[in-house]
Formats: C-alpha cells, structure tokens, sequence
C-alpha cells in the first residue's frame, strides 16, 4: 500500500463495519463477538447511519459510531474507542442506555423495548486487574445467579490483551487485525489474513491509503486524534500540576499544624513544669510553717514548765531528782 493504514482510526473503522458495500463484514464480526448458537446466528443486518466520508471533512465532531439493526428488531452499536479516561465505564453504559430508551414513541409501552448489544473495541487497557481481552456485561444477580432479561449486552474488547500464540477464532482474527492491521503489507499477508473476509478488510485499508480524497479524510480524522490526544495530555498535565500543588500547600498545612502543636505540646510542658515548681514551693512553705509552729510549741512548752517549777519553788516544794542509772539503794 501507498501508506499505512490503521483500521482503528474512526473514519477506517466505520468504513470497515458501517458502509453498505462491507455489511458482510459487519454481519462477521458481530458474530465473531458475540457468538450465538447455530440457530440464531445474524444473517442480515440493516445499517442506520452509514459511513459517508463527506461527514468526517466537514464536521470533525462527527458521530463515528456503527449503528444496526437486525431482523428481530435487535440494535447493536460498535465503537471503537482510542483514548481511555476516568469516565469511559460510566460513558459506556450511558450511551447504551441512550439507545435502548430511544427505541420507545411517545404513547407506546415497554413491551416494543427490543434488546441493544454495545460492542466497544478499546485500542488500550480499561481493566487492569483482568488479563482477560473480552469482556460481556449484563444484569446479574450474582448471588442468586438470576439474569434480568437479554436486553442489555455490552462487549469490550482490548485489543494490548490479546496475547494468544495464533488466531483460533473469528474473534482472534478480528482483534488482530484491528491491532496490528497499519503493520499489514497487503503483498505479503500473513496466514491469519488469508480469508475471505479478512481479504476485504485489506481492501477497504487500500482505498484510504490510495485514493486522494479516502486518504485526506483518514489524514484529516488523524490530525483530528492527535489534537485530541494532545490537549487531553495538556489538561492531564495541568491537573497533575495542580494536584501536586494541591497536596504541596496540604503538606504545608499538616507541616504548620504539626509545628504549631509541638509548640502547643512545648508550651504545655514549660506549663506543667512551672505548675509543678510552684507547687513544690508551696509544699516546702507548707513544711517550713509546721517546723515553725513545731518550734514555736516547744518554745511555749518549756516556758510553762519554767513557770510551773517557779511556783513549786516559791511553795517550797522541791521535785525529786533522778537517781542516776545503775546506783544501788544500801540496806
């Protein structure tokens, strides 16, 4: 090919799956993915908004979804998807949600709701603690193991997941052709291409990258993804500067908090430390009291019994004095 084509930019995917001319194509990999029994397999789809390359020149924000319906009044819309943010889970289930409820008229009951299968091909990783590539979502009651009803599907294929040795199934093939397809030399397709379907997904790469105004739609879409994409690194950027400065002026806060409590705690103790100084002050005035009012006693003690020997000395009675210890009284 003239220039590498990769099958995951918006406007080659929606060619591959939502142009009238590869509804075979579709038909295949919505079996490919959600693999239904023998008896129910889809035969034919009807396609609700074509791929038309005008759409992609004149309107980058145009919506590049597959949108089909099959005979059974089944709905099924295919995104491809190349930039994982915060809110693409909760993205995904409103856009299925969108297109389920927008099946009801006004007046009409929910008996005409019709089930809606969401397929969304991931070109990164979604969920990181599973190693599994495909995922398939509906309402379940896990721990009575009761399903609600068949209307809600949605499927999420990572491609980076897939890491089998060789294509097994139809899925495989798809999945590795959507991630290594701008590798693909069209001269020389390896085995795993070497089918019927695969043959004419090549074909739809050629035309992007050979024909003038299929490849300045695909440059277009391109330069379109990497504004995108840069903006989106921007903004991420900005809000990593602003949540480092963010923690940086809490950090900042916790430091001065921290200080001024050991400074409180500082405080505290010279507090406790002076509380306990003036209290040690007054336990020895407390004591030096009782020493004084002991002395004092003592004092007022010995006067009385100077007193009381002077008025026994004036009546004329002497005390007995004591003997000596140890003297002997002689018969």
């Amino acid at each position: 090919m003239k220039h590498r084509i990769d099958p995951t930019v918006d406007c080659v995917f929606k060619a591959l799956l939502g142009s009238e001319e590869n509804k075979n194509l579709l038909i295949h990999f919505l079996n490919a993915v959600i693999d239904p029994p023998a008896g129910r397999r889809i035969a034919h789809v009807e396609i609700l908004n074509p791929y038309n390359d005008r759409e992609f020149l004149s309107d980058k924000l145009s919506i590049v979804d597959v949108k089909a319906s099959d005979q059974a009044g089944t709905t099924y819309q295919i995104e491809v998807q190349v930039a994982i943010h915060g809110g693409l889970e909760a993205r995904i289930l409103y856009t299925w949600s969108d297109v389920y409820g927008s099946q009801l008229k006004s007046g009409e009951d929910y008996t005409k709701l019709k089930p809606v299968i969401s397929i969304w091909v991931l070109t990164g990783i979604l969920f990181k603690d599973s190693d599994a590539f495909h995922h398939h979502f509906q309402p379940w009651d896990r721990q009575n193991e009761v399903l609600l009803n068949e209307h809600c599907s949605i499927h999420v294929l990572e491609l980076e997941k897939w890491d089998k040795d060789e294509v097994e199934l139809e899925l495989d093939r798809w999945t590795r052709f959507f991630r290594d397809g701008r590798e693909l030399d069209d001269a020389h397709l390896p085995e795993f291409m070497n089918t019927l379907e695969m043959r004419q997904a090549m074909a739809t790469l050629r035309q992007f990258s050979e024909k003038e105004r299929a490849y300045d739609v695909y440059q277009c879409r391109m330069d379109y993804l990497r504004e995108q994409a840069t903006i989106r690194t921007l903004m991420e950027n900005a809000l990593r500067e602003t949540e480092a400065a963010r923690q940086e002026t809490e950090a900042s806060r916790l430091r001065e908090e921290a200080a001024t409590q050991r400074e409180e705690a500082a405080t505290q103790r010279e507090e406790a430390a002076l509380r306990e100084t003036l209290a040690a002050t007054q336990r020895e005035e407390a004591a030096l009291r009782e020493k004084e009012t002991a002395r004092l006693g003592e004092e007022a003690a010995l006067r009385e019994n100077e007193r009381l020997l002077r008025l026994l000395a004036e009546a004329g009675i002497s005390l007995p004095t004591a003997r000596p210890a140890g003297d002997v009284v002689k018969k």
